[in-house]
């Protein structure tokens, strides 16, 4: 497993917590993306429906998600965090086989608390590690579309002089 690549925060509102986060802390600018489109995705091995918005900027080194769920039904966010409620919910790390790092997981007794796919085909993961770390980890491979947005974003906070610290992605 590499180093954090990312750290992500549950947040009520995405726009207002991007706002705060580039005005308090510099960091930024953030792209929003709404009801991002999943082609699957389940809770703890049970096919379910992840509505969630993110939105996705740079904090040094890191990429910063400030992430939230539309609706209240059981998954891997509502399980440390309910919708009024803010703090770290998950650290995001790139490996290079995803389905072995989950039976790595799994194999320590960790239970996979999402799985799913973006419409482009990118599969992620989250492992419940909050009894140990007080927050989940998110796994997945470094494939181009990912690696590629990434690279983005950094681009993007590179020179950034603090104004429109909160945009809209398609």
């Amino acid at each position: 497993m590499s180093g954090p690549v990312q750290i992500a925060y549950h947040v009520p509102d995405p726009r207002a917590a991007a706002e705060r986060f580039a005005r308090e802390f510099g960091w930024g600018p953030f792209y929003v993306m709404e009801h991002i489109p999943l082609a699957r995705s389940s809770y703890r091995g049970t096919p379910t429906r992840f509505d969630h918005t993110s939105a996705y900027g740079q904090g040094g080194s890191l990429m910063i998600e400030l992430i939230t769920q539309h609706g209240d039904e059981p998954s891997a966010l509502r399980d440390l965090y309910a919708p009024h409620e803010s703090g770290v919910h998950h650290v995001a790390h790139f490996v290079p086989d995803l389905a072995a790092a989950l039976a790595h997981w799994q194999a320590r007794g960790r239970a996979i608390a999402l799985d799913a796919e973006t419409a482009d085909g990118t599969r992620f993961a989250m492992v419940d590690t909050s009894a140990e770390l007080g927050h989940m980890l998110e796994l997945y491979e470094p494939r181009d579309n990912l690696a590629k947005f990434y690279a983005w974003i950094k681009r993007r906070s590179e020179g950034w002089d603090g104004r429109d610290p909160v945009r809209t992605l398609g």
